[in-house]
């Protein structure tokens, strides 16, 4: 029996323990970790929540950029840090495409985290230049398969969301599209713009100027939902592709092993922060909606983004070294 209250004792005590750490915490600073350059959206987003966190939680929260290889490195660094609650990683979807997109990884990206919340997501728009003859994504579709080969449509490289959501879209309507891959949103969207490619899945925030003024022809969002930003565009899903879904999320993760109790507490303190009037205003202003909600739920939408993401990786053949 003595050995028996031991046990009790001794688990109890953990659990005072890891109790009392969440209560304490954060004692010191605390980094975010991105896994992009400074400017993009994800940096953006970071140093939003990070002040956010900061105001409400009396530490400072830190924007640490390690760029490179589609978030890759920042994504290592956070996977091999102390699961202390001191190191988090703000990511996007790339971090579901990259768990097929590439044969390798310094981490698994599922075992080596805890999803903590999903932040935001940001739309992709399908647009194709006004001399085409289409007003739907319907009627796109309807031409692509009387023209196989025919079309093509610009993404900003091989990987990324614009690419991997127009491949989501052939596959699912049936049509083949060709892929002009280029370095980055500016120069793809140019050569959309001038004629010379006829399709294209930019982010909303960068195309909407030109949608605005006529030089792109907006056809469908790629969200559950419509943008608060273009409510006039309609869906793929209410449009042509039932259940179609493509949005460029983002969501702040830990390394696994990080006690529960610091999970919940940096979960509800995310989630007070998405609620405040004013940082939703900036996030929408920024091309991106709050989201919000349970680890629990983070972590379910991240399984079937990986397992959707690599169906699209396998079909369209792109890999990464």
């Amino acid at each position: 029996m003595t050995r028996v209250w031991a046990c009790v004792f001794i688990i109890t005590l953990g659990m005072g323990s890891s109790a009392v750490i969440a209560q304490t915490y954060p004692a010191k600073s605390v980094r975010i970790v991105v896994g992009f350059p400074p400017g993009g959206t994800n940096d953006i987003l970071a140093r939003l929540i990070a002040a956010r966190l900061g105001d409400q939680m009396g530490q400072m929260f830190i924007v640490e950029n390690r760029a490179g290889a589609n978030g890759i490195i920042g994504t290592e660094v956070v996977a091999k840090a102390p699961p202390d609650g001191y190191s988090l990683l703000l990511q996007s979807v790339a971090h579901a495409i990259n768990a097929s997109l590439y044969k390798k990884l310094p981490y698994d990206s599922i075992v080596d985290f805890a999803p903590v919340a999903l932040l935001a997501s940001g739309q992709l728009v399908l647009v194709v230049h006004p001399s085409l003859p289409v007003a739907t994504a319907k009627e796109l579709i309807a031409l692509a398969r009387t023209r196989p080969r025919a079309l093509n449509y610009a993404s900003t490289g091989s990987g990324g969301s614009p690419h991997l959501a127009m491949e989501l879209f052939k596959a699912m309507a049936r049509v083949d599209i060709v892929h002009i891959p280029y370095k980055g949103t500016g120069p793809a969207i140019t050569d959309v713009l001038s004629g010379q490619i006829t399709v294209m899945f930019p982010p909303l925030l960068p195309a909407l100027p030109h949608i605005t003024a006529g030089k792109l022809r907006p056809l469908a969002v790629a969200g559950r939902e419509r943008s608060a930003a273009a409510s006039n565009i309609p869906t793929m899903g209410e449009s042509a592709l039932a259940g179609f879904e493509a949005s460029a999320w983002f969501g702040v993760f830990v390394p696994a092993k990080t006690p529960r109790d610091i999970v919940a507490r940096l979960n509800t303190e995310l989630n007070k922060a998405l609620q405040g009037r004013e940082l939703r205003e900036r996030l929408v202003s920024q091309g991106v909606e709050p989201q919000g909600g349970t680890p629990e739920q983070f972590e379910n939408y991240v399984k079937s983004e990986i397992m959707k993401w690599r169906k699209v990786v396998e079909s369209s053949g792109a890999r990464v070294e």
